[in-house]
């Protein structure tokens, strides 16, 4: 086991969703080391299904890629809530869902996942939303449906961009 001592923190930059952080380190090899890291709200990431199918949000734009991707209806976790009291109004912001034709949300994750690069930290927590038949989702909020099975899986991860949709899906598919 390595061990690394945190000397100090020399820079810290916060806004509600993100923050940057300076830091230098001492390694298990006696060097002084800068690094710098930025630490995200916890997303929440919905995969909705309805009559065997699974529905993504329409197209939206991403700054860091710069163009519009697929994705599943999702949010940052804002300070105070659980992941499963945002879950409805996730739904009903992205796929204009109400609360009364949400027929179950299963969770896909008991602890936050870390999502962790050499850089950033955040937490990953997964939802699976069945949504009552009757309700038409409207069609201006639809990117894409596919087969609720291995098939349409299959087609969308040769859409999904986004790692946390992929990550959902996936889990879902495995348990």
């Amino acid at each position: 086991m390595s061990h690394w001592k945190l000397l100090n923190e020399f820079v810290r930059v916060e806004s509600p969703w993100v923050s940057l952080i300076g830091e230098h380190w001492l390694c298990d090899k006696g060097n002084e080391l800068e690094y710098w890291r930025v630490e995200k709200t916890d997303s929440v990431i919905v995969l909705p299904i309805q009559a065997g199918q699974i529905f993504c949000i329409r197209p939206t734009f991403r700054v860091g890629l710069g163009r519009a991707t697929l994705d599943f209806p999702g949010g940052r976790l804002p300070p105070g809530k659980s992941p499963q009291e945002v879950v409805p109004l996730i739904l009903e912001r992205e796929l204009s869902v109400p609360l009364a034709a949400i027929r179950s949300t299963i969770e896909l994750n008991q602890t936050k996942w870390p999502i962790n690069s050499s850089f950033s930290n955040q937490g990953l927590w997964g939802f699976v939303a069945e949504i009552d038949e009757d309700f038409n989702i409207p069609k201006s909020c639809i990117g894409a449906n596919v087969k609720a099975n291995d098939e349409g899986i299959s087609e969308l991860l040769l859409q999904l961009d986004c790692l946390q949709c992929r990550t959902v899906l996936l889990e879902w598919q495995r348990q």
